[in-house]
Order: C-alpha cells, then structure tokens, then sequence
C-alpha cells in the first residue's frame, strides 16, 4: 500500500506544481519549474516543464527551470531541454545556453557525462528530441570545464 499511496502523492504534487506553474506571477511559475524538475522522469512532468522552460512571460523560469533539470544530470532532466532547444527562438536559446554553462562549466566529468548523455539521446526516436540534443552537444563541447578530472 505504501508504493500506492507514494505514487498517489507523486502524482498529486506534479499536479499541484503544474497549477502553479500557470501562475501570473513570474515567481511562482519558476518554483514550479523548480519543483517539478524532480519529477521529470514522470510522464505527467513533461509538459508542464516544457511550457516553462519555453516560458514566454519571463525568462527567469526558463533558466531557473532550466537549471534545475540539468542539476539531475541524467537522461530524464536532460531530455525536456534538448527538447525545447530543438524549438526555442533566440532569446529562450540564449537563456538555456547560459544555464548550461552554469551547470557544467565546472567539473569535466560532469559534462563529459552530459555530452555521451547527448549522444545517446540524439539517436532518439523523437526528431525533436534528437535534433535538441546535437544542439545541447554543442554547446556542451564549447565548454571549456575548471576543474579537469585527474
């Protein structure tokens, strides 16, 4: 019953974050970016963090949003934001540019995880997915990392 009622909550919260993520205020759309970044590899998360990372009211939520899901350093993060990138105009594109940088910037492991991450993903099923994460990629390989592991 646990497992159930665990579920039950997970669900409700994406839900709750999802309200919330339609906030006028700007604030609380990026809390919910924030917080549903941590249920990403829920399939009920994807559109709602799609939406805000494509935020059009305000681009603090695409990169707070944004960074929280390349925090998790893994497929389920990365995915929805290769997947904006594959549609983001300029603006959005440089806002998602710069969240990477701030996550990756510093441990060469970390990125070069997130780059083989990529490459698996571009031979994705999904075009916009794939096509996202050769952008995603790129913009990875321009990082010159701090600290190089030894």
């Amino acid at each position: 019953m646990g497992e159930q009622m665990d579920s039950g909550l997970r669900h409700a919260t994406v839900v709750a974050l999802g309200e919330l993520g339609r906030s006028h205020d700007h604030r609380d759309r990026a809390d919910a970016g924030h917080g549903l970044a941590g249920f990403a590899e829920m399939r009920e998360a994807v559109g709602p963090l799609l939406e805000l990372v494509l935020d059009p009211g305000d681009t603090f939520v695409t990169r707070r949003t944004v960074e929280a899901l390349l925090r998790r350093k893994d497929g389920a993060g990365l995915t929805p934001v290769a997947s904006a990138l594959a549609v983001a105009g300029p603006h959005h594109t440089d806002w998602i540019r710069t969240a990477v940088h701030d996550v990756f910037g510093i441990f060469s492991d970390d990125r070069d995880a997130a780059m083989r991450l990529c490459e698996e993903m571009s031979r994705s099923g999904d075009d916009r997915v794939a096509l996202g994460a050769r952008q995603l990629h790129g913009i990875l390989a321009g990082i010159d990392p701090v600290l190089r592991s030894s």
